[in-house]
């Protein structure tokens, strides 16, 4: 069977199953099972999918999957979150444009906390788009933010994904966990700038905001209280990466202890919410492990059929040089981020572009912040957009699917530049990395 035949057997059934709707982890599994019968010789290949699903999940380098999510879960369920969004309300004040404003500077410090861009969009959506709706905002620049802010939850540590992408591409995990920061702050700042040029150019779009402003201590009471001692979990994440004395894992359960100490000191933290807490990442982290299990041998069958070899030297003959072999790999994944949700992304592309970046000598943070930047982009992509559906289901019932679409897509072209960007100067993504983890 020709190498071509082979990457075909794997990837249209899956691409089928996916499309029927069958969740991803059973799509893998099913098409793992037809390609061990196939090319791993029957009985021995499925002896050899099992061992590969518990090596797979015996891998240490995938703890900090579920302590990340365990962190964002209980400073969301103990309300510590909402806490330091209306603390950010109240520090932003007479600006156009102010509550949009507030979204994308809350988003951003719960993403530093959270890990996880739909939490982030759910928690974003509850707390500010009814508020912003009643008080006049223009749907298109109350939501927009919103869903574009949740993203940013894929770039700034920290990401569970970060940590299954480094442990599956073979990436350094500490550096790819900080190398999105600098992205993540450029969209951050590109977000605030579109919503005040559009509030100031249209004012239609932002009621003008007569409430009262705090002044004094009293405006900047809440920030201090609510605010600044979240830091310390950031800190307690990256500081103890970027010092050298924990590995991401460690890190990760330092995160943990201090989202718990935080609950705790603001006496939020219940035996309700806790297990809340616990139930939501066991849900999210099996779901993720069942994937990654399938994914070891989906990788190993292409390689020993060799689809994986194969597909190699047909980019090698092509004549490609590496930066348009990373421009492939990229439309490739938008592409895919148009159909697919972001697991799956990883899933179909790591086995094939990985070898490809080896052969090539692509630099391998540049790609994984690439990967990221992508993956972030495809929360926004219609029609299947993550993030779409996640606002859909926080908003009013009068909001329309097709408004929902539309408030995103100046957002998503301010990312796409972001990821231009990124093509064009690699430093972007990777010289905090190289700065601050040696």
């Amino acid at each position: 069977m020709s190498w071509m035949t082979a990457l075909l057997v794997m990837l249209v059934p899956l691409c089928g199953f996916l499309l029927l709707g069958l969740p991803v982890a059973f799509a893998f599994f099913v098409v793992n099972i037809i390609g061990a019968v196939v090319f791993l010789g029957g009985d021995a290949g499925l002896a050899q999918m099992v061992r590969n699903s518990v090596t797979a999940l015996t891998n240490y380098s995938l703890a900090p999957i579920p302590l990340f999510i365990l962190m964002g879960e209980v400073l969301l369920h103990t309300g510590v979150a909402f806490r330091a969004i209306n603390a950010i309300e109240k520090l932003i004040a007479r600006v156009p444009g102010r509550l949009p404003i507030v979204s994308v500077c809350g988003g951003t410090v719960f993403a530093a906390l959270s890990g996880s861009s739909l939490a982030n969009t759910a928690m974003l959506g509850s707390a500010l788009l009814p508020d912003m709706l009643k008080r006049g905002y223009d749907p298109g620049i109350a939501m927009g933010p919103i869903m574009a802010t949740g993203g940013i939850a894929m770039l700034i540590p920290p990401s569970a994904l970060a940590v299954l992408l480094g442990s599956l591409a073979g990436i350094s995990i500490s550096k790819l966990l900080i190398a999105g920061i600098v992205p993540a702050l450029i969209m951050g700042v590109l977000f605030i700038g579109y919503i005040l040029a559009v509030c100031v150019m249209d004012p239609s779009r932002s009621p003008r905001d007569d409430s009262p402003a705090a002044r004094g201590w009293a405006r900047y009471r809440p920030f201090v209280r609510d605010v600044l001692p979240l830091s310390l979990v950031f800190i307690a994440v990256i500081g103890s990466l970027v010092g050298g004395i924990a590995t991401p894992t460690e890190s990760a359960a330092l995160g943990c202890v201090a989202s718990v100490l935080a609950a705790i000191g603001y006496r939020s933290l219940t035996w309700r919410n806790l297990v809340a807490s616990l139930r939501e990442t066991a849900r999210v982290s099996v779901m993720t492990l069942f994937i990654i299990a399938a994914s070891v041998t989906f990788a190993q069958i292409l390689a020993f059929s060799g689809a994986t070899d194969g597909l190699v030297e047909l980019v090698s003959r092509s004549g490609l040089s590496p930066f348009g072999l990373v421009i492939g790999m990229v439309l490739i994944l938008l592409f895919l981020g148009c159909f697919v949700d972001q697991v799956s992304m990883l899933m179909i592309t790591i086995p094939l572009f990985i070898p490809l970046a080896h052969s090539a000598h692509i630099d391998l943070m540049w790609l994984g912040v690439l990967y990221l930047l992508t993956m972030e982009i495809s929360f926004l992509t219609p029609p299947f957009g993550l993030l779409l559906f996640v606002m859909k289901g926080v908003a009013p019932p009068h909001i329309t699917l097709g408004q929902v679409y539309r408030a995103a897509v100046p957002f998503l072209g301010l990312e796409l530049l972001v990821l231009l960007l990124l093509l064009a100067f690699p430093a972007i993504g990777t010289w905090l990395p190289d700065v601050l983890v040696k």
